[in-house]
């Protein structure tokens, strides 16, 4: 019987894993990379800047309202990510998830120019719609690595996505800038979604999934699935050492890292006194050194290990974390925040290939699944944690002293991330040979 036609730059050896034997074309890497940068456009312009800014100081949302959209998002994808993940494993397809949610994000985000003005619950609607499908549309982006570069590459490719990606938040927030100047936060929503949609074009046009189709009937849909699809993969997990030490880590940092892109903006206004539009300029200058640390933390992540890069970003983070908390005044918010962008994408470029290193290339979507299950209860519980330490406390303590304390309470999830992490087997290192 004839041997199913597969790309020439790939093996699939006996045991079902997937071996890169060359590199994808540039056009594929960089289009691949790119979309970073186009998704980085929806998360800084509307997850942290415009709109979370927009909905609490103007339009008078509490904390916890905003809290409860977010929440509720990726409640949503917690349900669903990981069965989606299994399902694209079983099609071996990455690609349409990734063109369906991106459409579907655009779309939303679209809708909240025409909603500005509507009672607050239905922008808040329209978000969550947007960021749900901005979050699914992640698991299947990253599962489309492996399959672009051999695996002492990863890093590298991780790392210049990430770098895109800061550089795409850059862009962002410039190319809406005087739109915002001229008709308040709400102008840079239907521009943010053209944006995204005009940047994902390369993806959508030059990648390609290179794996094979099965044979056999194409896999169904049950409701049933999706609850058992997150028990299996629970228990697969088990099969890889350290793989769940690692998805408990990742439910810790992302519960900060959620909750920081989320609301440090909103801190920086309330507490430190940011100027209305002055926090357009602020994110944009300290994203520069996020774009230079995205880089490297790729070169390091490919010399030393993901583990290792990964403690040391974490540890970056609490510096950070408590160093704005303690902050005194909006200059030293400046310097404290130039530490924190320094180690900001390192999270995301050390992540995708220390996971890559620890389960089968075959059944990458799952865990990347799986990963994005312990993201989405992180970031059910970070926002509604804030909320709390915010609006709970503010009546007795004052509202900067809550908003400090909010900022130091991630600091130490940041800290618990790291200790499990220290757990977590080190794989995937080629040993230099030693002379003799």
């Amino acid at each position: 019987m004839a041997e199913p036609r597969r790309s020439p730059r790939i093996e699939i050896t006996p045991d079902g894993q997937v071996r890169v034997l060359a590199r994808a074309s540039a056009a594929e890497r960089w289009s691949w990379a790119l979309y970073d940068f186009a998704n980085t456009i929806f998360s800084m312009n509307i997850a942290t800047l415009y709109f979370a800014v927009w909905i609490v100081t103007e339009r008078g949302a509490s904390n916890t309202a905003f809290s409860l959209a977010t929440s509720l998002s990726s409640a949503a994808v917690l349900v669903a990510a990981p069965y989606f993940g299994a399902l694209s494993d079983a099609s071996r397809r990455r690609k349409p998830w990734v063109i369906g949610f991106t459409l579907a994000c655009a779309a939303a985000t679209a809708a909240l120019s025409p909603l500005a003005g509507a009672p607050l619950f239905f922008p808040l609607l329209a978000f969550a719609l947007a960021n749900t499908a901005y979050q699914m549309a992640l698991p299947f982006y990253n599962a489309m690595l492996p399959e672009l570069v051999p695996e002492e590459e990863r890093g590298r490719l991780s790392g210049y996505g990430t770098a895109a990606g800061y550089v795409g938040s850059i862009a962002g927030v410039l190319s809406v800038a005087p739109l915002v100047k001229a008709g308040g936060r709400q102008a840079a929503f239907l521009p943010t979604s053209l944006l995204f949609l005009l940047f994902s074009l390369p993806l959508f046009l030059f990648c390609r999934d290179h794996l094979p189709r099965p044979r056999g009937d194409r896999p169904r849909v049950h409701f049933g699935e999706i609850v058992k699809g997150a028990a299996d993969a629970f228990r697969a997990a088990r099969r890889h050492p350290g793989l769940l030490r690692f998805v408990f880590a990742s439910w810790f940092y992302q519960d900060a890292l959620g909750t920081t892109i989320a609301f440090m903006a909103i801190f920086a206004v309330q507490v430190l006194g940011l100027p209305a539009g002055g926090e357009t300029t602020l994110f944009a200058v300290l994203t520069v050194p996020a774009v230079v640390g995205s880089f490297l933390a790729g070169i390091v992540s490919d010399r030393i290990g993901p583990r290792r890069t990964l403690l040391f970003v974490l540890w970056g983070w609490i510096v950070g974390l408590v160093s704005i908390a303690l902050a005194p005044s909006l200059a030293a918010f400046w310097a404290c925040g130039a530490l924190l962008g320094l180690v900001f994408g390192g999270i995301w470029t050390a992540e995708r290939p220390l996971l890559l290193t620890l389960v089968p290339e075959a059944e990458a979507g799952k865990f990347f699944g799986l990963l994005t299950l312990s993201a989405r209860a992180a970031a059910i519980v970070g926002p509604l944690l804030w909320a709390l330490l915010v609006d709970g406390l503010a009546a007795r303590l004052g509202k900067e002293t809550a908003y400090r304390f909010a900022v130091a309470s991630l600091a130490l999830f940041m800290a618990a991330a790291v200790w499990l992490l220290r757990g977590v087997p080190e794989k995937g290192l080629r040993s230099a040979p030693r002379s003799k």
